[in-house]
């Protein structure tokens, strides 16, 4: 079983989630993660929040599992963050999981994720979605505020270079102060692997900043 895309799911959590971003003045990337998260039936979202982060995306991604019946788990670092995120959803109405703890060690007993957004300005983001445990269906990965991410040499094909992931598809929009997304594929699906034959190339579209990864 793999991701499957459903257009009117994506349609209806871009719609609440203009809706619920509108009170607070704030939008931007928020409704594009929605609908992707509702529209590929996420069914565990993972997100990554510190103090001082914008909350509109977190609304979004509340919006989407309440679409599709889902697990939306935030994890921040302290204590701090974790009431400033809780006191932020409560008042537009929302109460996702949250899990204090350092990123990277959380990751760990976070089973089946298929739907994680990581903020690109945070340390050792691109080490937290090595760890992530993905689920078999496949996932989808998101790197928020790539404009400005700490680090400049992150490149998707080093998150799957352990050959246990095969990237199917990333790419960059410049939504908001970026976004960098990546499609993973389901398990057991053709890895690259089998005894040799051919392999696995990179190719980066220079115009439209696109990653494809093909078998040759």
């Amino acid at each position: 079983m793999k991701l499957v895309w459903s257009p009117e799911t994506a349609s209806k959590a871009y719609i609440d989630t203009v809706q619920s971003c509108d009170l607070h003045q704030e939008s931007g990337v928020a409704e594009l993660i929605s609908a992707m998260a509702a529209g590929w039936n996420a069914q565990f979202i993972v997100e990554t929040w510190s103090t001082g982060g914008a909350i509109a995306t977190s609304i979004g991604l509340a919006v989407a599992r309440r679409h599709v019946g889902g697990r939306h788990v935030c994890v921040v670092p302290d204590e701090r963050s974790r009431g400033e995120y809780s006191r932020a959803m409560e008042r537009a109405g929302l109460s996702p999981e949250v899990i204090v703890g350092e990123p990277e060690e959380v990751m760990e007993g976070l089973v089946g994720i298929d739907f994680l957004v990581v903020d690109s300005q945070r340390r050792n983001f691109s080490r937290v979605l090595k760890l992530a445990n993905l689920s078999s269906r496949g996932a989808v990965l998101i790197c928020k505020n790539a404009n400005s991410r700490s680090d400049s040499s992150f490149r998707w094909i080093s998150v799957t270079e352990n050959g246990t992931r095969r990237l199917v598809r990333s790419a960059f929009l410049p939504v908001g102060k970026g976004l960098d997304i990546a499609h993973v594929a389901a398990a057991g699906g053709n890895s690259g692997s089998g005894g040799g034959k051919g392999k696995w190339i990179k190719h980066v579209d220079r115009r439209s900043g696109e990653e494809f990864v093909i078998r040759k």
